[in-house]
């Protein structure tokens, strides 16, 4: 009988233990993270320590950082999807204006470990939705063998360019027939795509693509092209392709790319360095637009404040650290780009500099009309097909219409 008894005392107490532990499980919090492809390695000591700092459960999933607002839109309503997950800075826009996004409140100090410009990436109307991963942006990329050491500004290296054509060799490369590589001369000398609201945001309505200072750096870079020192295939659709098989067949000094081409270059076996874009007729540093990854807090997490606290979390320096031994993407924190690790890496150090210097691309769905006119209006006017002026005056007038357009159908 006392066996029977003690056994049942001991089914019991195993029983209550049980349910102890189930209970402890239960309420146990969890925390859905969407990562990109292959870059998950980056943050999971970052992740086992927040685990056990709060007493949480992170899944972390990886896909495509493109692809997740996309899908965010299905699986957040359905309440299967993240609480944080990677956009890149150029959707926040549409993302903001669907609801898909929470604010964020970080303190300023935490703000301004960030450079100016991977951070005012992911504000709309003075509104801070994200936190930035990595960035990347155009650098100059020249082939040592060619030359021994790269030219400090466009006019030396248009002159040089143009010295190479008359020995059937080529200098530097660019596709300036494209917004998105002329960007860098046009934001200095004084152009802009959209002015400023009162809010601190963008206003689509100030199109500022044929100020002055923009026609000025469209006439000067069309001397690349009326000089000789381009050749003729690099405009149009096929100019990059063709600017990639110079390089790697070893015939042009230097193009202007990004980090994604460095591992083709490599794979080519060119002997290649990497400098931050060189100084314009003026002086000033050339610009570039900047892209930036930044995770951001979804609409339907069930733990807001939990999730922001996982941004602060893995963005301290240590594990930003690991995140780019692991991934190699360039860290947006100013005391990274000072860093031994970065500084003492031309590649990533390139990169780090030249993106202090670049520029957010504006953030708002009015920018997808942008692209269109302007690069139309940077090949007539490169070719000389049109004046600079003339065709500037025509692609902000087609943007102001096409964003006009667009503001109605929204409404």
């Amino acid at each position: 009988m006392k066996k029977r008894t003690l056994t049942a005392l001991i089914l019991s107490a195993l029983a209550a233990g049980q349910i102890i532990s189930l209970s402890a499980h239960a309420a146990t919090k969890q925390l859905n993270v969407w990562e990109d492809i292959k870059k998950s390695v980056g943050i999971q000591d970052a992740v086992k320590d927040f685990e056990q700092k709060y007493d949480v459960k992170v899944n972390v999933q990886e896909m495509p950082y493109a692809q997740q607002l996309e899908k965010l839109r299905l699986d957040g309503p359905a309440g299967i999807g993240p609480d944080v997950l990677v956009i890149p800075n150029d959707q926040l826009g549409g993302a903001v204006v669907q609801g898909l996004l929470t604010p964020l409140n970080l303190d300023k100090e935490k703000i301004d470990a960030f450079t100016p410009a991977s951070i005012n990436a992911f504000r709309l109307d003075n509104t801070l939705y994200g936190v930035p991963k990595a960035v990347e942006t155009l650098v100059l990329i020249y082939n040592k063998d060619l030359i021994d050491k790269p030219l400090q500004s466009l006019p030396e290296w248009l002159d040089y360019s143009k010295k190479q054509r008359e020995q059937s060799k080529y200098g530097l490369l660019a596709k300036f027939d494209q917004i998105y590589y002329s960007w860098g001369a046009i934001g200095p000398m004084g152009g802009y795509l959209f002015g400023k609201n009162d809010k601190g945001g963008y206003n689509p309505k100030d199109i500022g693509l044929n100020k002055p200072g923009a026609v000025e750096a469209v006439t000067f870079l069309k001397k690349f092209y009326s000089e000789g020192a381009f050749p003729s295939g690099i405009l149009g659709d096929n100019g990059l392709n063709a600017i990639d098989s110079l390089f790697t067949e070893k015939k042009a000094a230097a193009v202007i790319n990004g980090p994604w081409a460095f591992q083709p270059y490599e794979a080519a076996g060119i002997n290649y360095g990497v400098v931050p874009l060189p100084n314009l007729p003026d002086g000033k540093p050339m610009s570039s637009f900047l892209g930036v990854k930044g995770y951001v807090v979804s609409t339907w997490s069930k733990d807001k404040q939990l999730a922001q606290q996982f941004l602060e979390f893995i963005n301290q320096p240590q594990y930003v650290k690991t995140r780019y031994i692991a991934t190699r993407e360039i860290p947006a924190q100013k005391a990274m780009i000072d860093d031994p690790m970065i500084k003492n890496d031309e590649k990533a150090s390139a990169v780090a500099v030249q993106a202090a210097r670049a520029t957010a691309m504006p953030g708002i769905p009015e920018m997808g009309e942008v692209w269109g006119p302007a690069n139309a209006a940077l090949e007539l006017s490169l070719t000389g097909k049109q004046e600079p002026q003339a065709a500037l005056d025509a692609a902000a007038r087609q943007i102001h219409m096409q964003v006009e357009a667009m503001q109605a159908s929204n409404q």
